[in-house]
Order: C-alpha cells, then structure tokens, then sequence
C-alpha cells in the first residue's frame, strides 16, 4: 500500500510538471501561438479591418512572442488571432483556446483566482471631462449638474461612492456607448462625462473642437491593465513575466506609450493626447502583477 501510495505521488507529481510546462510545448509542437486580440479597445487594442491589429498592448505581444520563440529555438512561430469580448476572454484563456490576450483587461483579485497576468504596464484612471467653460474642476463641481456615463459601466457609481461626493445632488445622463455619451456633453445635455482617462482622451482627441474639452478632478478609480495569460504554469509565466520586465526597464515600454498615446494613430491619425500618470510611470519602475485592490487609496 505504501509503494502505491509513492506510485500514485509520483504520477501526481509527474502530472503536475507536464501540465506546468504545457503552454510553452504547446506552441513547441504547435510550431504557433494564439493571442487574444480587441476590435476596439482604445489605443491599448484595436483592429484595422481585413484581420489587421494593433494598439499599445498588441505590441508589447509582439515583443513577448519574439522573446518566446527565441527561448524555445524556433526558427519559426505562426501568429494566430482571435477576437476575444469583455464576456468571453477569461474562458477562451481558461480552455486553452487563447495563450495570450492582448487587450484591456484589469487585473483583480476576483480574475487572479482564475487567470494569471503579467506585470502591468498601463494602468487607467477613470477621471472626469468636461467642457473648458464649464467651471468645472473637481468632483465639488458637480454639485447640481448633469452627468454622463455609459450604460453597463461603473463610473457614476464610483463617483457616488467617493467621499467628496457625499450629500451632493447630481442628475445622471447614460448614453448607449461611450460615443453616444460623449454626445451628451458636446451637445450640451450634460455637464460632465465620466469614464476611463484613455476613452476620454480619444473621444476628445476625435471631436469637432478638441480644444474645447479638459480631464479634470480627482482619480475616481485606479486599474491596472495587464497581458493575461493561463493560471498554474510556472514555466510559462517566467517567460511571459521576464519578457515584459525587460520592456519596462529598457525603456520600450515608455517609447511604446508616447507611440500610442502621444503620436498620431491610425485609422484617423489623431492623438489620443494622455500623458503616462504617475500611477504608470510607477508600474514601469517597479514592475509587478498587483490586482487593483492594491491600488486603493494610493
């Protein structure tokens, strides 16, 4: 009963070491790997149409694969996408479908139960945008006005929640999609939208007067926006993990920013004009795979 008991451990343990090396033979033997890709993410993940992709975390992919195949000798790796959505990315992760996803997706205590993530190097703020001649410059401000945000999202909650919203009156505006809310305060139906910095910043950046708007106020919320990737595979992991802290301590990770947030960028070539915040600037110094509950009051 004893040597059984030894068999069955060392099949566990046998078992244990095959599935932590899983991924990296699978693109191995595969001879391709298949990453998770938005079609409209921000300047973080984007498609171009015809198949095309690209965006900020597309290309910190890119660099990924190259430090992947160069690790496991492939002379070559085919690239496969898929179109992941907000409601499908964990699962398609989770069975095996997808190896990497190179979008949006915050990383959280909730999400690390199920997936692993690797050191963040974007981190959102939801802040507050308004017109330059509203008076508006902080959540005080808000006081007796109209706000919008987008139906299905959290900002206005996150808004009530802070303690400078406490006892004040505001009236809420939801458009159907961030261009719809976007709408409400250019036409001037509402005062203030509230919503990510990097969705604000683009939908100014895309208005008839860019020069008209402002991202004021407090940070109502703090995400950090991460490559997520499969749990409970050490080996793949370690890659993924050391490719990404070389991004960020070279240097690539703050030329990739300026290239996607400060330059330029197809299809319309307009800035989405959003300087890298502290909170990313930091995550860059210091790279880690923290879930937003870490980022609380900080």
């Amino acid at each position: 009963m004893h040597k059984s008991l030894l068999v069955v451990a060392a099949a566990l343990l046998a078992a244990g070491v095959a599935h932590a090396e899983d991924t990296l033979k699978k693109i191995k033997e595969s001879g391709s790997i298949t990453i998770g890709v938005r079609e409209s993410s921000g300047a973080l993940a984007f498609t171009l149409g015809d198949g095309k992709y690209t965006g900020f975390h597309y290309d910190v992919c890119q660099h990924i694969i190259a430090d992947i195949q160069k690790q496991l000798g492939m002379a070559k790796m085919d690239v496969k996408y898929q179109p992941v959505t907000s409601q499908n990315r964990i699962p398609l992760v989770q069975n095996g479908t997808v190896d990497l996803e190179c979008g949006s997706t915050t990383n959280n205590a909730t999400r690390q139960k199920d997936v692993a993530f690797a050191p963040t190097l974007y981190v959102e703020e939801v802040r507050i945008a308004t017109k330059k001649t509203s008076g508006i410059k902080g959540i005080a401000d808000l006081n007796g006005k109209t706000v919008a945000t987008t139906t299905g999202t959290t900002s206005v909650q996150l808004l009530r929640k802070n303690k400078r919203a406490a006892g004040m009156d505001f009236k809420e505006l939801n458009g159907k999609d961030h261009s719809d809310s976007f709408l409400l305060l250019e036409s001037g139906r509402a005062d203030a939208f509230v919503m990510d910095g990097q969705i604000l910043a683009g939908l100014i950046s895309k208005s008839k007067s860019p020069a008209d708007y402002a991202i004021v106020g407090e940070v109502l919320s703090v995400e950090p926006i991460a490559i997520m990737y499969r749990k409970d595979d050490p080996a793949f992991k370690k890659a993924v993990d050391d490719s990404v802290k070389n991004i960020a301590k070279s240097g690539e990770a703050a030329k990739l920013y300026d290239k996607w947030f400060m330059q330029p960028i197809p299809p319309s070539n307009t800035k989405v004009g959003l300087p890298a915040s502290e909170a990313t600037k930091a995550a860059w110094a210091n790279p880690n795979d923290k879930p937003a509950e870490d980022y609380l009051d900080k």
